[in-house]
């Protein structure tokens, strides 16, 4: 694993009116050439259900002439000095599949790390890229655990109007 000094720096940083680092991007090498061009925004928590999201969206990426495939990886909230010393070191580690998946298959990503609530910040980050959908994988909680505690991929389904792929 890499060290915090060897982290990549991020391209870009969000922070809250106290100064606190509540985002960061991060872009591949080569970096996406058109960001904004078809954009696709996949939910990444470093689960098996998330990478199996990546392949699929890897698969139709691949399939169309063009597609800028976004990673969002969400993070509970830090307190500033957390956020500072960990915020990147844990996105990094939970994507680290992910991107390497799309680096195998040649396809450049741009990865969105933010704070807070899980689908509140997935809806927000496929609003503020104008993404042409989402695809995010489910954990199959099944019906009880669901109705109790809810899915992430159920409440973005109800926040966003963006189209919404869910992977089994």
């Amino acid at each position: 694993m890499k060290q915090i000094s060897e982290l990549p720096a991020p391209v870009a940083q969000e922070r809250d009116a106290d100064g606190r680092l509540i985002g960061l991007v991060f872009d591949s090498t080569p970096a996406l050439a058109a960001p904004d061009r078809n954009p696709w925004l996949v939910a990444v928590d470093g689960s098996d259900n998330a990478l199996r999201a990546v392949a699929h969206a890897t698969r139709q990426a691949s399939a169309m002439i063009a597609c800028a495939l976004h990673l969002v990886h969400v993070q509970h909230w830090m307190a500033k000095e957390a956020a500072e010393a960990e915020l990147a070191h844990r996105a990094l580690a939970a994507t680290a599949s992910a991107r390497a998946h799309l680096d195998a298959a040649s396809l450049p990503w741009r990865l969105h790390v933010t704070m807070g609530e899980a689908a509140e910040r997935i809806v927000e980050t496929a609003e503020r890229i104008d993404c042409a959908g989402i695809v995010i994988g489910s954990h199959g909680l099944g019906t009880a655990k669901a109705l109790l505690l809810g899915s992430v991929s159920q409440q973005v389904l109800r926040l966003s109007q963006r189209p919404l792929l869910v992977v089994h």
